[in-house]
């Protein structure tokens, strides 16, 4: 039994959690899987905490025979060793999670019971500062349930602290459910929240001396409700962030961005904003210097996303289109950007990041002047694609929801060395293809962020593929093998024929207008979709212009993107 947490009791928590995280990789990965087959929070907690132990590891190797780490030290080469390893939100939500850890207890003397459970606060709230919408159900929760109970317990026992929380954060995975629909309607829990209890859980057996033993098997989840639930349905979230909207009478686009700016310069933001729009709320993390959380509904989205550059660097950008949140979409009056059909030539200093899922993705981007980064990349990936670039000025679009976070971290530690990274939220490589033709290299590169984000916020995208498992969506009941038609990442269309369900889809896609359809083809795929899909858009809707590129991208037979 351990009465301080000390530099090797903390080597060997980072080495018990990355063992218990790979025995229950599968397990958390199935977690992730509601119901389409790309879970891999699993795989990504695994990799994170991977990268956490080389460079522990690295410092052993470094380190001279009898050289004493203090507790601090070690937790802060575990906390930036996963931070450039993270991957997916969980990763980097963990790394942040680890950073606020050893943030807190870096100049502590001796680490006991009261000291941990002020370090598990400080970890929720660099969890919750990490994600510009927190939502609750998630590992946000899970963290927060734990910090709560180690402060509650009023003890200096180490022991006693670390078993409070442990248990207190099972008992927050198992009501995920109730909190958050998507996981009702699964029948899971929240996979990001399993691998953090597996994590403390490997804690609470270092304190009590078991070492590398197993874990509690995942709580049992609440029922899932047997009735279909409305699309886009409210979930909770911790304040000062608000529920997501379902539309707005007054302006049609919501803009929220995180930014990094003096407090002079955020009143005047404030009163920018105030003028263009609505629904403001704009707050800040409390650091020094501040980062601030900017959200208002506005119809000029490029006058609020520059309001942010005025005031400083805005970062995680999100623009979402309220009438995109109802089905069928409503019809939209943006002119589509014309497609590029060549590489346009880099400005001197500037460059673009691609995230590319796939091999003729990763050409494709390639062709049009940009730097291709395989799927699901870490931090360090990201970061070594920045630099390699050898440009002053670079654009990431991660697309994929689960990369902004990672493209955010690679972004800060990007700029450290002096590199000007702005991340513009794409969520589909055809929101990539749509922001990449209207890239200009000669405009300021403020100006053409701000123009490449506005493109991607008016690109509706869709996907389709296979269901992984049994599971109940906004569409009803899919079970196995049904093909699944998403579109902004909800369930829309179940069917059992692919070819007829991409035609249903893009039937309903261009009911709520468009001029040019984008059809992705995965690896899965099958001969002859192409040419049918767009034969299908010839005869009934012979005003789209159609383009067709093969990504190669697994998982999604059809990626489709309306301008």
């Amino acid at each position: 039994m351990l009465d301080i947490l000390d530099a090797a009791a903390v080597r060997r928590w980072c080495a018990d959690g990355l063992a218990a995280l790979r025995r229950h990789q599968g397990e958390i990965d199935a977690l992730n899987v509601y119901p389409v087959p790309d879970g891999d929070t699993g795989t990504n907690l695994v990799l994170t905490l991977t990268s956490a132990q080389h460079a522990l590891a690295l410092d052993l190797d470094n380190s001279s025979e009898g050289e004493q780490t203090s507790h601090g030290r070690v937790l802060r080469l575990m906390a930036r060793g996963a931070l450039l390893g993270a991957r997916g939100n969980s990763g980097v939500i963990v790394s942040q999670i680890l950073r606020g850890i050893a943030d807190a207890l870096t100049d502590t003397a001796v680490v006991r019971g009261r000291a941990l459970a002020g370090a598990l606060t400080a970890a929720a709230e660099a969890a919750y500062a990490a994600v510009a919408r927190p939502v609750e159900g998630t590992v946000l929760t899970v963290v927060a349930a734990a910090a709560r109970a180690a402060d509650r317990t009023g003890s200096d026992d180490l022991p006693t602290v670390v078993r409070a929380a442990a248990s207190a954060a099972r008992e927050a995975l198992a009501a995920t459910p109730t909190q958050l629909p998507a996981l009702a309607r699964a029948g899971v829990v929240d996979a990001g929240g399993r691998g953090l209890c597996l994590l403390l859980d490997a804690l609470a057996a270092v304190v009590a001396g078991a070492g590398n033993a197993d874990v509690d098997p995942p709580p049992r989840p609440a029922p899932a409700d047997p009735s279909p639930r409305p699309v886009r349905e409210p979930v909770t979230v911790r304040e000062p962030v608000t529920v997501r909207e379902t539309g707005s009478d007054e302006y049609a686009y919501e803009v929220q961005y995180l930014l990094e700016a003096p407090a002079d310069a955020v009143d005047r933001l404030r009163a920018t904003l105030a003028g263009i729009g609505d629904s403001l709320v704009v707050v800040g993390s409390g650091d020094d210097p501040p980062v601030w959380n900017v959200h208002v509904h506005v119809d000029d989205i490029g006058a609020a996303i520059e309001a942010g550059v005025v005031a400083g660097r805005p970062y995680q950008i999100s623009v979402t289109r309220f009438a995109d949140q109802t089905a069928p979409p409503a019809p939209t009056t943006v002119a589509p950007p014309a497609p590029s059909t060549a590489a346009r030539p880099a400005a001197p200093g500037r460059a673009t990041v691609v995230v590319a899922a796939g091999d003729g993705l990763a050409a494709l981007f390639t062709g049009e002047g940009a730097v291709a980064v395989g799927g699901s990349p870490s931090t360090a990936e990201l970061l070594a694609a920045v630099r390699a670039t050898g440009a002053t000025e670079v654009v990431v679009l991660p697309n994929d929801p689960d990369t902004q976070a990672v493209a955010a971290l690679a972004a800060r530690e990007a700029e450290s060395g002096g590199v000007t990274v702005a991340v513009v939220p794409t969520r589909s490589p055809a929101q990539a293809l749509a922001a990449l033709a209207v890239r200009d290299p000669q405009r300021r590169f403020a100006d053409d962020v701000i123009a490449m984000a506005e493109a991607a916020g008016a690109c509706r995208y869709a996907e389709v593929c296979f269901a992984a498992r049994e599971a109940l969506t906004v569409a009803g009941r899919c079970r196995p093998g049904d093909v699944l038609a998403l579109v902004e990442g909800e369930v829309l269309l179940i069917g059992t024929d692919l070819a007829g369900t991409c035609r249903n889809l893009l039937d309903q896609l261009l009911g709520g207008g468009g001029e040019l359809a984008t059809l992705i083809l995965g690896a899965q795929a099958p001969d002859g979709l192409a040419d049918a899909l767009t034969a299908h858009l010839a005869r009934h809707w012979p005003f789209v212009e159609v383009h067709t590129v093969v990504g190669g991208q697994p998982h999604f037979p059809l990626l489709v993107g309306i301008e």
